[in-house]
Order: C-alpha cells, then structure tokens, then sequence
C-alpha cells in the first residue's frame, strides 16, 4: 500500500490488515503502552475543508505514535491557486514524511499522489471519505465480532461517505442498502466501482427510494448530513426533500430489534436525526468517532512506519 486515497484502490486482504492493526493499536494504548514508531517523522495536513474529527484524530495518532503533525489551511498554500498542486507536493515531500488532505475536489488528492514522492491519505474529498468508512468497519468489527453477511442501511444524501461505505461493505462481505430521493441518489459510478469488489466476497449492493426498505432487519442503520460544505445554496431545497429520510424511532422499528445507529458526524440533530436515535442505546456514534483515531493509526503505520 503506497497511498490510501479510495478503497477501490485496496485489496479486501490490505483492508483486514488495517483492522487488525488497528484492533493491535487500540489496544496497546489502552494498555498504557505506546511504541514511538513514528518517532522524527512529520505530517503535513493540508486543510480545504474545516475540521474537527480529521484534524484532531489525525494529530493525535501522529502524537501517540511518536510523531508530529503541521495543519496547513487554504489560506496558506491555496492548492492549485497560490501555487500549483504538483509544486506543493514535491515541496511537501521535502519536508515531510507523509501528507493527508482533506479538499473539495477528489483530483486534487489524485494530483498530490501523483507528484508526491511520499504517501498521500485522502481525509476526505467530493466523492469519497475512506478513512472514516474504515474507521467505521472497526466499529462494527468490535460490536458484532465479524463483518460478513451483516446489513448496513445507508438513509439519506447519495454523498462521498456513502460511496466509501458502499466500498468498505463490498470489500467485507457485507449486504450494502442506500435509500434516498430522487435527485439525490448514489451515483452510478458508485455503485459500478463497487460492484465487482461485492461479487468478489460474496457482498450484495441495493438502491431504494423508501427508507423503510432499506432499513428492513438491517443490523447497522448509517446516516450523515443532509446538507455537505460547499451545498449551502441548496439547504432549503433539501431539508425540504430529505425530511422522510430521518432516522428515527419510526425507522427503526423496520431494522434487526438489536441494530445499532451509526452517523459519522457533525450531525444536525432534528434533521437527519433525532436526540432520540444519537443518544440512545442503539447509538455507537461516539466510539464511532473514537475509532477515526485507532484507525488513523493503523494507517499511519502502514504508510509510514
């Protein structure tokens, strides 16, 4: 594994190893130990987008292992603007041994990879989220004890979270639903990418309009926000035309009696959620977001270590 930018990009075994090594790292540091593999080693955190889960987990990881971490907002290097992505990227690579970017447009990672003569990690981009999905296959690994042939319903936005977890549960096995409006559906590239890596492990892929068909005996109910940065202009419109696609007690009533909710967070609640749901006993969402950390960790070492 050279970079980590989309799942697509990894075998269902590089994946299991991400896992397991995350599995190891949580442990060991809840342990109390912690092995300074990162020791000397630097970072760089290149910010379009604001964060608190991404920027925090990933300083942290690179702090437990050993390590450090530079943030680098859009006012600072102004990728492809104040400078061009290709010369950021060799620049970066002098100065750093790694490079994660959390950007708007999905190209931009591919051009840091492109030219980077260190590892690039995709934080987030338009059309794909990995590191939270497989921050969330750790959720789930530590809550059922396996993965395969477990249902996850996806209720909402076709957005870039739902496309990596499309990926993570055909990389596992796993029986992958999405409802959500039309105009607002999971793109067919998604699911094209997608599809092949599910037929390989024995995974299933479905598309609904109805929630409540989604969610039927699901054994993971996901969700995330109705409105992503950079669709402000579109609020009214979709608040609008999501509002039957809230995961609540209603929902749930369709899903497995002991699934349990996951949302990747920030979540607005009484919009894609109810207080209810977020903080009920089904709800997984705050070790959910603790395991963005273990992960991170996991692929730190891998790439970097």
């Amino acid at each position: 594994m050279k970079n980590f930018i989309t799942l697509a990009d990894c075998t269902t075994k590089e994946l299991w190893g991400l896992i397991d090594l995350a599995v190891h790292l949580k442990f060991e540091w809840k342990s109390g130990g912690n092995r300074p593999v990162m020791n000397g080693k630097v970072l760089a955190m290149v910010f379009e987008k604001p964060s608190l889960r991404t920027r925090v987990s990933f300083e942290v990881a690179m702090l437990q292992l050993g390590g450090h971490a530079i943030r680098i907002g859009p006012d600072e290097i102004g990728l492809g603007k104040r400078e061009s992505i290709a010369d950021a990227a060799r620049v970066l690579s002098v100065y750093s041994q790694g490079i994660m970017a959390r950007v708007f447009d999905h190209s931009y990672i591919e051009e840091l990879a492109d030219w980077a003569g260190i590892p690039v990690i995709n934080g987030l981009s338009d059309t794909h989220h990995p590191c939270q999905a497989m921050g969330d296959m750790l959720t789930i690994y530590e809550h059922y004890g396996h993965l395969e042939r477990l249902k996850v319903a996806y209720i909402g936005d076709g957005n870039n979270m739902a496309a990596s977890l499309a990926l993570a549960a055909a990389h596992f096995g796993m029986h992958f639903t999405i409802a959500s409006p039309e105009g607002y559906q999971l793109p067919a590239s998604a699911f094209e990418e997608a599809a092949p890596v599910a037929e390989r492990n024995g995974g299933k892929l479905e598309a609904f309009t109805d929630p409540a068909e989604a969610a039927a005996n699901a054994n993971i109910i996901y969700t995330d926000t109705w409105v992503s940065m950079g669709q402000e202009e579109e609020t009214e419109a979709r608040l609008k035309v999501m509002q039957p696609y809230q995961v609540n007690d209603a929902l749930l009533q369709h899903a497995n009696k002991y699934a349990i909710v996951m949302h990747c967070l920030p979540a607005h609640r009484g919009q894609e959620i109810t207080d209810e749901v977020a903080d009920g006993p089904q709800s997984v969402i705050f070790p959910q977001a603790e395991n963005r950390l273990h992960m991170q960790k996991a692929i730190l070492v891998e790439l970097m270590a």
